[in-house]
C-alpha cells in the first residue's frame, strides 16, 4: 500500500513539473507588447539627454539627432511616440517647398482623436529653426501634441514666436527635400489635405484625394 501510495505521489509531483514546463514554454513564446500608443497617458517616460531616431518613408530614411537640453518637453514627447510604434503610416500632409513639412497626425481617426487633447506645456526656444531643425507645431501656447514640422530653409525668424526645436535632422537631409510637395499649403488657404478632415477621416481621405503625398513607414530609437 505504501509502494503504490508513493508511486501516485511521484506520479503527481512529476505531473505538476511537467505542466510547469509547459506553463514556461507558453511564457516563453508569448510576445512582449510594443508600448499601447493609443493612451498618452501611458507614454511618459523621461528620455535620454541625447538619442537618435530613425525614420524610413515612402522617399527613404533619414535620422533625427536630439538634444533634451534644448526642449525636455518637447524631446520627453518625441522619444514616447517614436518608441511606441506612433509613426507608421503617418502622412506628410503639409509641405511648403523652401519653408518646411509637417507631418504627425495618426492615420487612425480614434487614435488621432485620443491624442488631440494631450498637450504638453511649452518649453522656452533655447535652439533656431533653421535648416533640419525638428519642431512641434503649435496652435498657441501649451498646444503642442503629437505635430512636428522638419524646416527647410532658415526658419529662425519662428524663434521668436515660441517654436522650440529640440533636435535635427543629422542624415538624410537630401532624403527630406525630396518629400512630395506639390498640394503646398493645406485647406482653406491652400490646395492641400485639411488638417480637420485628416482628424476626422484618417488616411481614408488623405489616400482618396491625395495619392501622391509621402508618408512615414516606421521610426525607431537607434541603439
Amino acid at each position: 500500500m505504501k509502494t503504490i501510495l508513493l508511486a501516485c505521489l511521484i506520479g503527481m509531483s512529476l505531473g505538476v513539473v511537467a505542466v510547469s514546463a509547459q506553463e514556461e514554454k507558453k511564457d516563453e513564446k508569448k510576445p512582449v507588447s510594443a508600448a499601447d500608443f493609443t493612451d498618452p497617458d501611458k507614454l511618459k517616460e523621461k528620455s535620454p539627454e541625447s538619442f537618435k531616431a530613425k525614420f524610413e518613408t515612402t522617399k527613404g530614411n533619414f535620422t533625427v539627432e536630439v538634444t533634451r537640453s534644448l526642449a525636455p518637453q518637447g524631446a520627453d514627447r518625441f522619444y514616447n511616440l517614436v518608441r511606441s510604434g506612433y509613426f507608421k503610416d503617418v502622412a506628410f500632409f503639409r509641405v511648403i517647398p523652401g519653408f518646411m513639412c509637417q507631418f504627425g497626425i495618426h492615420g487612425d481617426p480614434k487614435i488621432a482623436a485620443a491624442w488631440r487633447k494631450a498637450q504638453i506645456p511649452d518649453d522656452p526656444v533655447k535652439g533656431s529653426n533653421t535648416r533640419g531643425a525638428i519642431t512641434f507645431a503649435t496652435g498657441g501656447p501649451n498646444t503642442r501634441t503629437t505635430q512636428l514640422f522638419i524646416s527647410f530653409g532658415d526658419n529662425s525668424r519662428l524663434d521668436s514666436t515660441g517654436f522650440s526645436p529640440f533636435g535635427k535632422v543629422t542624415e538624410g537631409m537630401d532624403v527630406v527635400d525630396k518629400i512630395n510637395g506639390e498640394y503646398g499649403e493645406g485647406a482653406p488657404s491652400g490646395r492641400g489635405p485639411n488638417q480637420g478632415r485628416i482628424q476626422m477621416e484618417g488616411n481614408a481621405y488623405l489616400k482618396k484625394d491625395f495619392p501622391n503625398l509621402d508618408y512615414i513607414k516606421s521610426a525607431t530609437v537607434v541603439p
